[in-house]
């Protein structure tokens, strides 16, 4: 076995359980070749290495496939330097896995751990559901009042205007605004009792 670097470099000529190995064939001669050694690195390693890194990762799948992946990666980039003596590339990628592995376990370990949400579900919080219902109810009421009534509630309580505002916006006269509040709230008024809603 060849040492390149810090990772062990070994031969394809034979794949898992003996068999002999196409990837000694793809030497990368061309670009062109990578999508082949690529392929037929996962159609002879995936399978058997994801098993392999699954129990490294403790059974966390998601995981175990980025580390395949990584490792397959390097295994390609490395693809032109293997030895020509080794039986199988297993080793060598199960090699490279657990160190990618360690290498993002002791990342992890490096960052604070994240408290999620159970410290947060102890803390009260305000329910809303009673104003929402409120702003529904309310609103109906609104649409049930007639159109007059519903627009001087409108400028006066939700646009905060003042009587000669309101006036001067819907072009009627200061008195017939003061009427036309008084009513519009006594309509609204019972228009909420027939909802529930009591003062």
């Amino acid at each position: 076995m060849i040492m390149i670097g810090a990772e062990p470099m070994v031969n394809a000529s034979r794949g898992p359980g003996g068999k002999r190995s196409r990837l000694r064939d793809l030497r990368p001669a061309r670009t062109s070749d990578d999508e082949l050694i690529v392929s037929e690195l996962y159609r002879e390693y995936h399978q058997p290495l994801l098993s392999f890194v699954v129990r490294l990762t403790w059974g966390d799948l998601q995981w175990a496939e980025d580390v395949v992946q990584e490792t397959m990666v390097r295994a390609w980039r490395s693809a032109d330097r293997f030895d020509s003596a080794a039986s199988s590339l297993m080793p060598w990628l199960a090699t490279v896995a657990r160190r990618i592995v360690i290498d993002d376990q002791r990342r992890k370990d490096a960052r604070p751990h994240e408290a999620g949400d159970g410290p947060l579900e102890g803390v009260p919080m305000p329910d809303q559901t009673e104003g929402l219902l409120h702003q529904v109810i309310v609103s109906d009421a609104l649409k049930s009042l007639s159109p007059a009534h519903r627009e001087i509630l409108n400028e006066t309580i939700l646009r905060d205007r003042s009587v000669n505002e309101a006036a001067d916006v819907l072009g009627i006269p200061v008195g017939t605004v003061k009427s036309r509040v008084y009513y519009a709230l006594r309509a609204l008024r019972v228009a909420l009792e027939e909802r529930g809603v009591t003062a």
